[in-house]
């Protein structure tokens, strides 16, 4: 044989050898997931698939909105002071003094002072001017009118008016601002 051929033969017998070896891996590892087939199969044979049924579909029934002449929910309403109905009503024809522009929780007592046996009381407004005020004055939204002065208070009656458009009367008091004090 000469050496072409035997070349040739070599390489023919590698070639052949590389597929049989690739036939013989091939062979051994086999699937992979074959364990996880087989325990799928096995679960699938005792297992009951049971589907609920779908709930029963109420059919739609429209509301009819017969409200359209009441009052809106959604706007703001005034309340109209009733017709002479109640003894507590305010008088709405009196001319406003400065301190009823005011909310009574946004007003501060700074003070006292006494002129004449008459005590007067020193209250600051949120727009830092300083008013007095005397038993008998009108300060806040609701009718407050002052009932009485001491040196750490202002006493005051207020009238309100309730949902049902009638006047109640109700005391509060606007004590002396500590803060003021130490300054």
């Amino acid at each position: 044989m000469t050496a072409a051929q035997d070349r040739a033969l070599s390489w023919l017998r590698a070639a052949i050898l590389s597929v049989l070896m690739s036939a013989l891996i091939a062979g051994c590892g086999g699937d992979p997931n074959q364990e996880l087939r087989q325990w799928m199969d096995e679960q699938a044979k005792t297992v009951q698939g049971k589907v609920d049924s779908l709930p029963i579909v109420k059919p739609y029934v429209p509301f009819a909105y017969n409200a359209f002449d009441l009052p809106d929910p959604f706007k703001p309403r005034k309340i109209e002071p009733a017709r002479g109905s109640s003894k507590l009503a305010p008088d709405m024809n009196r001319r406003k003094e400065s301190l009823e522009s005011y909310p009574i929780e946004s007003l501060r007592m700074v003070g006292t002072l006494e002129r004449d046996k008459t005590m007067y009381a020193l209250v600051r407004a949120n727009d830092k001017i300083v008013y007095q005020v005397r038993s008998g004055n009108y300060m806040g939204q609701n009718f407050g009118i002052v009932t009485s002065i001491t040196e750490v208070d202002i006493k005051l009656r207020e009238l309100v008016q309730d949902s049902s458009g009638d006047w109640a009367e109700r005391q509060s008091r606007l004590l002396l601002d500590d803060q003021e004090q130490k300054k």
